[in-house]
Parts: structure tokens; C-alpha cells; sequence
């Protein structure tokens, strides 16, 4: 009789996964996808809200620049800024979340934008008519209300991916993340200082110039 060949300890760890997979099955083998897709939606929510920034941005420029045109330095950062931010190469899909270089450009990208659009709304205080134009008004309110949702979409990803990346090194799930889901990868998160990432200030009030 051919003798058996002795079980490595990888065969034996295979053996007891399989004999406990019904009941890890119900503890913890769905959560890293679903906290995987809930982060990638909510990236995909971020990602909407800096387009939208984006798209303002040309008619703001125009609008300025009809009323202050020798505020060409501050106008032409804004476009600049603004070009670097879309370059396709720049632009971080959710299956890119887990490159922590790619991620690093991504948000200085945005965060020289935001830099470069506090700079031109700064500039509209010198100018009670463009203050005053009814375009930029509705642009000033459109910005506004931009920045709060990119504030608010940013935390619901910081949020997301703090309950994923957690997925990923405690228990029950850690034990797929090692033996199943082994290509996951923790998520990069927002780390620019809070100063560089504040939004425009663009609530000029009522009292001045018209």
C-alpha cells in the first residue's frame, strides 16, 4: 500500500477554511466588497462635486474678466489651475484609491484650485459693479453651494474609507483580507493641512458697493 503523503500546512489551512466557510460565511465575508463599493461611491460623489467646480469655472473667469481685465495674473492662475486639475492623468478613478502617489496629486491638484479661486474672488471686493452683475451673483451662489457639497462628499469618503480600511486589519474580515480578498489594498484618504483645503470665501454680504 502506497503510504500517504503527509498534508503541508498550507493543505491543512485550506482544509479548516472550507470546513468553517459556512460559518465565516455569515460572519464578515461580504463586508470588505460592500465597504469596498460603498468607498468607491462615495469617491465617485467627490469626483462629481470637483466637476462641477470645474465647469463654473470658465463662465466666473469670463464674467470677471468683463469687469476687471487688468487682474490678467489672477485670472490666467485660475485657468491654469484649472486645466492642471482636469488633465486626464490626474483624474483618480476609484480603482486607483489604494496609490497613494496618484491620490497625493490628485488633491494638490484640486487644492492649488481652490487656492487660485479664493485668490479671484478676493479680487472681485476691488470692484462694486462686478459685485453688483447679477451673473456673477448666481455664479458667487452656484460656487458656494459647490464647495459645501465637495466638503460634504469629502467627509462621507473620509468616512467610508476609515469603515473599510478598519475591514481590512480587525476581525471577523481581516481573516478574508488574508486568505481571500488578498489583492485589496488600504484606501488613500484627504491628508492636505486644513488651511490649503479651505473653500472660497465668496459671501460678500449686502452693504458694500451696490
Amino acid at each position: 500500500m502506497i503510504p500517504a503523503r503527509p498534508v503541508s500546512p498550507a493543505g491543512w489551512l485550506a482544509a479548516v477554511l472550507l470546513l468553517c466557510l459556512p460559518l465565516l460565511a455569515g460572519c464578515g465575508f461580504n463586508t470588505i466588497p460592500t465597504l469596498e463599493e460603498q468607498a468607491k461611491a462615495s469617491w465617485s460623489e467627490v469626483l462629481n462635486q470637483y466637476q462641477r467646480r470645474a465647469d463654473l469655472i470658465p463662465n466666473l473667469v469670463e464674467t470677471v474678466k468683463g469687469y476687471a481685465r487688468q487682474e490678467r495674473e489672477t485670472l490666467e492662475a485660475v485657468v491654469e489651475a484649472r486645466a492642471r486639475a482636469t488633465q486626464p492623468q490626474i483624474q483618480l478613478s476609484p480603482d486607483m484609491l489604494d496609490d497613494p502617489a496618484a491620490f497625493d496629486a490628485f488633491q494638490e491638484s484640486q487644492a492649488d484650485l481652490t487656492g487660485a479661486l479664493s485668490r479671484l474672488i478676493a479680487v472681485a471686493e476691488n470692484y462694486p459693479d462686478l459685485k453688483s452683475n447679477q451673473n456673477f451673483l448666481a455664479l458667487q451662489a452656484q460656487l458656494e453651494g459647490t464647495e459645501n457639497r465637495i466638503a460634504v462628499a469629502r467627509r462621507d469618503y473620509i468616512r467610508a474609507v476609515q469603515a473599510y480600511n478598519t475591514s481590512l486589519k480587525t476581525l471577523p474580515s481581516m481573516l478574508w483580507a488574508r486568505f481571500w480578498f488578498t489583492d485589496n489594498r488600504p484606501y488613500q484618504t484627504f491628508s492636505i493641512a486644513q488651511d490649503r483645503m479651505e473653500v472660497p470665501q465668496v459671501n460678500f454680504g449686502t452693504g458694500s458697493g451696490g
